[in-house]
């Protein structure tokens, strides 16, 4: 089963793509990490994926093939927007009765025996809990509608460190405990490859990679050797970043074949999930090895046969 599917799915605005030509397949089961710049198009595939934006180009359909924002998706699908969407004014209590009115079905009990052992009173107004309770308040939430995918939008940009492990402790658990997929959005690459077992990496508003993360670490290597044999050696492989000095090159490289043997004065290392991360976000593009020149012979002519 596929948690989340798209087809070429695109939004523009004016002239503007904020992602486009998108096909992706997210089997469910997984923590899948979206990573990219700002701008690079997350929070539009988050939103289209949610059924909250309408795309432009394409289709986006989640939990075996229901298409985004219809009923039956909206359902199983629960969203976290950025910076923990809470209402300062009311309460916790307030904001679980309020989730209750707006949904088919709320486990209010669950919730409530969530928000205590948190320590959050259901009598304090949201806007005076610290930023760490109001994201757990904010997933509490969406967990108690008992989703099937949740989708979380930066929830940590704004935690302190311990904040942010409890955080990501307590979607751990809803994995574990509840069959809960999980997409989502971070900068904290170094935290995202404790928990992401899945990797989608947006770049000037389409796609770069996408795969579950053993087999990307595994399809990617750094070859280390001499400058003066670098075009060389590229031209061998599928180079996603080429850094240069002056006796050195460094290729990050895209292989179907780890034991291939190295260039005399090269040496292959593996590479972690950071490393691929930055390599898909620094270059412009993915460079395919050249083809092999196919030599045309001379036809044979009256005068030579």
């Amino acid at each position: 089963m596929n948690m989340i599917e798209t087809t070429d799915l695109g939004k523009r605005y004016g002239k503007s793509w904020a992602l486009r030509d998108c096909t992706l397949t997210v089997p469910a089961g997984h923590l899948a990490a979206l990573v990219g710049p700002n701008g690079a198009g997350k929070s539009t595939l988050m939103n289209m994926t949610a059924g909250l934006t309408v795309p432009t180009s394409g289709t986006a359909t989640v939990l075996e093939g229901h298409p985004a924002g219809s009923t039956a998706a909206l359902n199983g699908v629960a969203f976290v927007a950025q910076d923990a969407p809470v209402y300062k004014n009311l309460s916790a209590g307030d904001m679980l009765h309020l989730t209750r009115n707006l949904n088919r079905h709320v486990d209010t009990a669950f919730a409530r025996a969530r928000l205590a052992d948190l320590g959050i009173p259901l009598n304090k107004k949201a806007g005076k809990l610290s930023g760490g309770q109001q994201s757990q308040l904010a997933l509490t939430l969406a967990l108690a509608r008992r989703p099937r995918l949740l989708i979380l939008d930066e929830p940590l940009a704004a935690l302190d460190p311990i904040a942010r492990q409890d955080f990501l402790a307590a979607v751990m658990t809803a994995m574990a405990d509840d069959g809960v997929s999980v997409l989502l959005s971070s900068h904290q690459v170094a935290e995202l490859e404790r928990v992401a077992d899945f990797l989608i990496v947006l770049s000037r508003a389409q796609l770069q990679v996408a795969g579950e993360v053993d087999d990307l670490l595994a399809g990617h290597r750094l070859l280390t050797g001499p400058t003066a044999e670098a075009d060389d050696c590229a031209s061998r492989v599928t180079v996603v970043q080429t850094r240069r000095g002056e006796a050195q090159t460094h290729l990050l490289v895209r292989t179907s074949d780890t034991s291939a043997p190295m260039p005399p004065g090269w040496e292959s290392h593996q590479v972690s999930l950071e490393e691929v991360v930055m390599a898909y976000l620094r270059s412009p593009g993915v460079s395919e090895p050249a083809a092999p020149t196919r030599v045309q012979r001379p036809q044979p002519t009256e005068a030579t046969r």
